[in-house]
C-alpha cells in the first residue's frame, strides 16, 4: 500500500477541503435566495418559532383591512413575524372610528399582552389607547397618526411620514413636468390622506386640487375622475392615494380622453405590472409589509427585553419613489404578498 508523507496528507486534505468549499459557495450563490424563502415558508406552515419566549399574545387594530391589497401586505408581515417571535396574533379592523375603538377596548378586557393600532382618526382613538397604556399593555401605532402617537402613550410609531410622502410627490411631479394635478381623496376624515395631498401642494410647482371621492364605491370613484377631467383639460396629472384606486383612475382617464399621467400611493402587483407597463408613471411605497412585522418585532423585543427604537420619534417605513425602472425588480416580491 502506498503511504503518503504528513505533507501530502495535508495537500489532499486542503484540496478536498477547497473543492468543497467552492461547491458550497457556489450553490449559496445560486439558491441560497431560493433555499431561504422555501425556508421561510416551511417555517410558517409548520408554526415553528425562532425563539423559546412565552407566548404572548398580541392584537392588531386597523381602521381598514380585509379585501385592502394594502393591509393585506400588512397582515402578511405581521403573522409572519408574529410566527418568529412564538406570537398569538390576533386581527380585527373597521372603516367606522367608533367600531374601532371599541375593537380596541374588547381587546384590553381580555388582555392581551400588547397592541398595536392605527390612528387614522386620533381623536375617537385616543381614550381607548390610554386605556390600554393605562392598564400595562404596550402600544405600537402604525400608518398613521404619527404626531399623536407619542402623546397618546404609544412606545412608538412604525410608517412613513405623510407630509414628507406629499413632498416626494409634488417634487416628483415637478422632474415630470407637470403644472397642474388632481389629487384623490378616498377617505374622508383620514388625518393621513390630508397630509398627503398638503405635502404634495406644498411641494409642486403647478397647481394641485384636491377631489373627494366615496372609497367604499369603485364605481362612483371612477365617474368622479372622469368628470372632472372632461370638465378641465388642464390637468396633466392623478394622484391616487392607495393602489386599488390607481386602476379606476386609468380608467377614467381612458374614458374621458384625457392624457392625464396616472401616479399613486402604495404598491401591489397590479400597480407594480402597471409601472412596468407604462400605464402609470411612479408610486410611491411605504413598504406596508414592514409595518406589520416591525410593529409585531417590536412589542416582542420590549416584552421581553424593554428595547424601544425610534428615540420618541417615529421609525419610517418610506417614502420610497417607485417608477418602471424598478418595477421589473420588485414584481416577484409584490406578487408573493410582501410589497
Amino acid at each position: 500500500m502506498t503511504r503518503l508523507r504528513t505533507g501530502g496528507v495535508r495537500a489532499v486534505i486542503g484540496a478536498v477541503l477547497a473543492l468543497a468549499l467552492t461547491g458550497a459557495l457556489a450553490g449559496c450563490s445560486s439558491t441560497g435566495g431560493k433555499r431561504a424563502e422555501d425556508a421561510r415558508k416551511a417555517a410558517e406552515a409548520q408554526g415553528r418559532a425562532a425563539v423559546d419566549t412565552p407566548r404572548w399574545t398580541f392584537a392588531m387594530v386597523t381602521h381598514s383591512g380585509d379585501g385592502d391589497t394594502f393591509w393585506d401586505i400588512v397582515q402578511k408581515g405581521a403573522r409572519q413575524a408574529a410566527v418568529k417571535d412564538n406570537i398569538n396574533f390576533l386581527y380585527a379592523h373597521s372603516d367606522e372610528a367608533q367600531q374601532q375603538a371599541q375593537l380596541i377596548d374588547s381587546y384590553i378586557a381580555k388582555g392581551v399582552d400588547g397592541l398595536i393600532v392605527t390612528l387614522a382618526k386620533p381623536d375617537a382613538m385616543k381614550a381607548s389607547v390610554e386605556k390600554a397604556v393605562k392598564a400595562g399593555i404596550p402600544v405600537i401605532t402604525v400608518n398613521s397618526g404619527a404626531e399623536q402617537s407619542k402623546a397618546y402613550g404609544a412606545l412608538t410609531h412604525v410608517g412613513q411620514d405623510e407630509i414628507i410622502a406629499g413632498e416626494a410627490v409634488g417634487e416628483e411631479l415637478d422632474k415630470r413636468g407637470r403644472k397642474k394635478a388632481l389629487c384623490v381623496l378616498h377617505e374622508q376624515g383620514n388625518v393621513g390622506h390630508e397630509q398627503r395631498c398638503a405635502g404634495a401642494k406644498k411641494a409642486f410647482g403647478g397647481e394641485m386640487v384636491n377631489l373627494y371621492v366615496d372609497g367604499t364605491n369603485m364605481p362612483d370613484v371612477k365617474a368622479s375622475i372622469e368628470a372632472k377631467l372632461q370638465s378641465d383639460k388642464s390637468v396633466d396629472a392623478v394622484v391616487t392615494l392607495g393602489a386599488p384606486f390607481a386602476d379606476a383612475a386609468v380608467q377614467a382617464a381612458k374614458s374621458a380622453g384625457s392624457k392625464a399621467e396616472i401616479d399613486t400611493f402604495d404598491l401591489n402587483a397590479k400597480v407594480a405590472g402597471a409601472l412596468k407597463a407604462g400605464t402609470l408613471g411612479f408610486a410611491v411605497d411605504q413598504q406596508p409589509y414592514l409595518q406589520g412585522y416591525e410593529a409585531v418585532d417590536l412589542l416582542w423585543l420590549y416584552r421581553y427585553n424593554a428595547n424601544v427604537l425610534g428615540g420618541g420619534k417615529p421609525v419610517l417605513t418610506g417614502p420610497q419613489i417607485i417608477t418602471e425602472k424598478d418595477a421589473g425588480r420588485l414584481l416577484e416580491y409584490a406578487e408573493r404578498g410582501t410589497r
